[in-house]
């Protein structure tokens, strides 16, 4: 099994570039559908009122510490399996594998308890708007204690990406995305005799597209992900196991939940000025995904192929792989930088947006996109560090960039010049960021792949 293993996966034998192109376009094309979808539900949002798309966006940073969670469990499984298939050793994969879809389990249990008793707290910290307090509550908690498809959407799309298997990813994601475009004007306008739900439409949009999601890419991995077994019973729950997932997952799980610390920050400045301004945040966060979500999909499809190499001990294909992410990375976002730049009355017209909006938005986009010429680099590099199971430097990076230098410098800001220059904290972070990067990545360099050569 190990033999045959190691003669069919094409992680380990098919030319860099056609590897990396054939593993993340189809990751690339569903995370771009998934920004779609994300732009879509705001869209039909902000028809309701600006209140309404004002408390989605409140909403973001605890929607955005469930994908930590998720996602940062997935990148240890994604990690170990793939280096564990690489290395030959299909047991220890399979106890992997099966650990982490119970690990899922446990986090949406976690989750949903929270959510359903501080929800409403969470929103009273942020607003006296009964409106927005109202809307808000609602969605957080349809979010949460739904997320059950979500997590096991996640989770499992991991283990098909760890194995080369992205299209059957894409699919997934495809097929929850189109689900969830499909319901949101149904159930928030109430057509198709349904009622009218509105922002609560949006929420039970978002978690049937992941319950349906979660069982294709659960089906997927049974019938065709042959080079792992999915059998949860069959694999005890390892403490070892466990421990070893969470040893890169959790500066991963950390580096993500910054995130959500960052923009509950930035919401919170912002609401000192207006409840507009913190809508204009909200969207920003919508558009920047089809620009960073592709990136991502890269990542998705960069990760494997580097942990199945350090395992098979290929330091050329290594360097290649990550060469070659990085020129692509810095093109997705020019291209971004370019639309921001030419575009932006036109985007934020897509939110129905009021003049006040477009005053307080168009000079904003303008100037985060500016963090986007460095940002490409930044993410595959973090990316790389994960890869190689140094997810501490991806923490270091994050919180210095998010917690020690954005959020101060947008408070400075925000008291020296007032609301148009605290968009530039933005690509004053992400300056940061590269050098530490750079400083970084010659370390994994020295430590992990110039090794492989001796």
């Amino acid at each position: 099994m190990a033999e045959q293993v190691r003669e069919e996966n094409k992680m380990g034998v098919m030319p860099v570039n056609k590897l990396l192109i054939s593993m993340s376009i189809p990751m690339m094309l569903s995370m771009l559908v998934m920004a779609l979808y994300n732009v879509v539900d705001s869209i039909f949002v902000a028809k309701l009122n600006e209140d309404a798309l004002t408390a989605v966006s409140l909403a973001f940073p605890v929607q955005n510490l469930m994908i930590a969670f998720g996602t940062g469990t997935g990148v240890g499984v994604n990690a170990l399996l793939s280096r564990s298939l690489g290395a030959k050793d299909t047991e220890y994969a399979n106890k992997i594998a099966n650990t982490g879809l119970k690990l899922a389990v446990f986090t949406y249990i976690a989750f949903a308890v929270l959510i359903g008793i501080f929800g409403n707290l969470y929103f009273q910290i942020q607003t006296d708007n009964p409106t927005i307090l109202d809307y808000g509550t609602t969605y957080i908690r349809i979010i949460g204690i739904m997320a059950f498809g979500m997590f096991t959407q996640m989770m499992s799309e991991k283990l098909l990406q760890s194995t080369g298997k992205t299209i059957y990813s894409m699919i997934t994601q495809l097929i929850g995305s189109v689900v969830n475009i499909i319901l949101d004007p149904i159930m928030i306008f109430g057509l198709c005799g349904f009622p009218k739900m509105e922002v609560a439409g949006a929420a039970i949009a978002t978690v049937t597209g992941q319950i349906i999601a979660g069982c294709v890419a659960v089906f997927f991995n049974v019938k065709f992900n042959k080079e792992i077994e999915v059998h949860p019973l069959k694999y005890k729950l390892s403490a070892h196991v466990v421990g070893h997932i969470y040893s890169i997952g959790i500066p991963s799980i950390i580096m993500a939940s910054v995130s959500s610390v960052m923009t509950f920050g930035m919401n919170k400045i912002l609401m000192a000025f207006s409840a507009t301004a913190t809508a204009v945040f909200g969207v920003y966060f919508k558009l920047q995904s089809f620009v960073f979500m592709p990136v991502f999909g890269l990542n998705n499809g960069m990760v494997p192929i580097v942990a199945f190499n350090y395992g098979a001990r290929k330091p050329d294909r290594i360097i290649q792989t990550i060469k070659l992410s990085i020129i692509y990375a810095v093109c997705i976002m020019l291209i971004g930088f370019l639309i921001m730049q030419t575009c932006p009355a036109p985007l934020l017209k897509m939110f129905s947006a009021s003049d006040m909006m477009l005053k307080i938005g168009i000079p904003a986009l303008k100037t985060i996109s500016f963090s986007f010429i460095f940002a490409g680099f930044c993410i595959i590099s973090s990316s790389t560090f994960q890869a190689f199971g140094h997810g501490v430097l991806s923490l270091a990076v994050s919180l210095i960039r998010q917690l020690v230098v954005l959020l101060p410098s947008a408070y400075i800001l925000s008291r020296i010049g007032g609301l148009d220059v605290i968009w530039w904290s933005f690509p004053i972070a992400e300056v940061m960021s590269v050098l530490l990067c750079s400083g970084f990545l010659l370390h994994v360099y020295k430590k992990e792949i110039k090794p492989l050569w001796d």
